[in-house]
């Protein structure tokens, strides 16, 4: 019965990833001032995140777009980041200052615009500017859709990102995902109730110790992006779900 309701839970969240798609109809919307502003150094406009991966819901940000821009690129991480964020200013789409990210609204949907450099002429590494250290960090967001998109967790993965937004947790989606393959490694594919109990159970109990690493860069500590009382908090939410009803945490 618990594996029904949860399976009835995700569809009720079920986002159309198909090419007729509202909210790639966003991604057209927004290309022409991404254009404007980008030229000739754009390689690729694409989506990526949760709605390149499967792992989107309807409560979550409704589309992640990535900006691949060519390694000749001459401007700094940080012009890059703040002229793409004065161009989304100028168009109207109240753009809004995130770590990597510039969150936009456009046509009702919430949109999370990353600029990043290629750091090469091949590959798929990219340097994106850190709006919240006033840095930069490597990252490999193609690598990240694979490990993803390939894991069989996409529902365990929905699901807890459908608690984490009912609860109002602040868990990035990147780190959720990662936690939620540790937590499963071993474990049956497909055993939905169990599999959920089983990662309420190691965020109640790991999530403050645990260090996550980006796989594309393991400089980039995945889990610093919380902080040890967001931590906290996310292992108090845990602990109370495991002792309350599927309906009262999911719905």
């Amino acid at each position: 019965m618990s594996d029904e309701y949860l399976r009835q839970v995700l569809l009720r969240h079920a986002v159309d990833y198909g090419p007729a798609s509202p909210v790639r109809r966003v991604q057209l919307a927004l290309m022409p001032t991404i254009h404007q502003w980008g030229g000739q150094q754009i390689i690729q406009i694409a989506p990526s995140g949760s709605f390149a991966k499967g792992t989107a819901v309807h409560s979550g940000t409704d589309i992640d777009l990535f900006v691949s821009l060519s390694s000749t690129t001459n401007e700094t991480l940080a012009q890059i980041y703040n002229t793409l964020f004065n161009a989304l200013a100028a168009a109207g789409v109240q753009p809004q200052r995130q770590n990597v990210a510039i969150k936009v609204r456009v046509n009702g949907y919430d949109v999370d615009v990353v600029p990043g450099k290629r750091q090469s002429q091949f590959g798929d590494d990219h340097s994106l500017y850190s709006n919240r250290s006033g840095t930069w960090l490597q990252t490999n967001v193609a690598r990240h859709v694979n490990l993803v998109s390939g894991s069989n967790r996409l529902a365990e993965i929905r699901l807890l990102k459908i608690w984490r937004n009912r609860r109002g947790l602040d868990f990035p989606s990147f780190y959720l995902e990662l936690v939620v393959l540790r937590a499963l490694n071993g474990q049956r594919i497909g055993n939905l109730s169990h599999n959920v109990f089983t990662v309420l159970q190691f965020i109640r109990d790991h999530i403050t110790t645990a260090r996550f690493v980006d796989p594309a860069n393991t400089n980039n500590v995945i889990s610093d992006s919380v902080s040890a009382a967001g931590k906290q908090s996310l292992a108090n939410a845990a602990r109370a779900a495991l002792t309350s009803t599927w309906g009262n945490e999911f719905a």
